[in-house]
């Protein structure tokens, strides 16, 4: 288990949310602010892009939480960002906010670890197998079954996969059997990158391990 910060050493959280609604943006930038504040941190929300525009002030911050699906991100923002993290500012994502951001900006793709493709069969049960069960993100936990999209995603084979789901789609047969990663860590220089593909809606919360995997993945990615 990762230990809370002490109330007296306080980090810095910078949440930037927006893009497609559907994923409500706001109202998982609100979550994730509360789960941090309870840590320890001061949370800055902000909802849009030229948050990532001050180099100085991303410096500053021990972790990044992008919540922003889709959308496109111009480069006099990216770079700020994409520097910052290799400094060695931590990077925490989940779903499309982190795994379907900005399509057309590769640069931020090789920096998550992976990027979305499909969810064949849409809103689904599936199941998410612990393939770390050593690691302090997932020790203790078990496999567990979620609603919600099962993401088919590009993945950097560099990844440490800590989750995994295998695919039996109805709408996609060639697919059944392949097994994908779901919950990863990475390194983008000196920053630590933690990333989940689950979180479509508040809902898929409601299992335990959802919420407790992302909680340890923002802790484990802040410096």
């Amino acid at each position: 288990m990762i230990e809370p910060m002490p109330t007296n050493d306080r980090r810095r959280a910078l949440i930037v949310h927006g893009g497609w609604d559907g994923h409500d943006p706001e109202g998982f930038a609100e979550h994730y602010a509360d789960v941090l504040r309870t840590e320890g941190f001061e949370v800055e929300l902000q909802d849009t892009l030229d948050a990532f525009r001050d180099a100085d002030a991303l410096r500053r911050l021990s972790l990044i939480v992008p919540i922003w699906t889709m959308g496109t991100i111009a480069p006099e923002q990216l770079q700020p960002l994409t520097e910052a993290v290799a400094e060695g500012v931590g990077l925490a994502g989940f779903h499309g906010g982190m795994g379907d951001a900005f399509r057309d900006a590769p640069d931020f793709q090789l920096m998550v670890g992976g990027q979305f493709v499909a969810h064949p069969d849409g809103i689904k049960e599936y199941e998410v197998a612990i393939a770390d069960p050593h690691d302090p993100i997932t020790a203790g936990l078990g496999d567990f079954r979620v609603t919600s999209e099962q993401y088919y995603l590009h993945v950097d084979p560099s990844n440490h996969v800590l989750a995994t789901t295998t695919f039996h789609p109805e709408t996609a047969p060639w697919l059944d059997g392949v097994i994908m990663p779901v919950v990863w860590t990475r390194r983008w220089g000196a920053g630590r990158v933690f990333y989940s593909s689950v979180g479509h809606s508040l809902a898929d919360l409601d299992v335990p391990e959802v919420p407790e995997i992302q909680r340890r993945g923002m802790l484990w990615a802040a410096r």
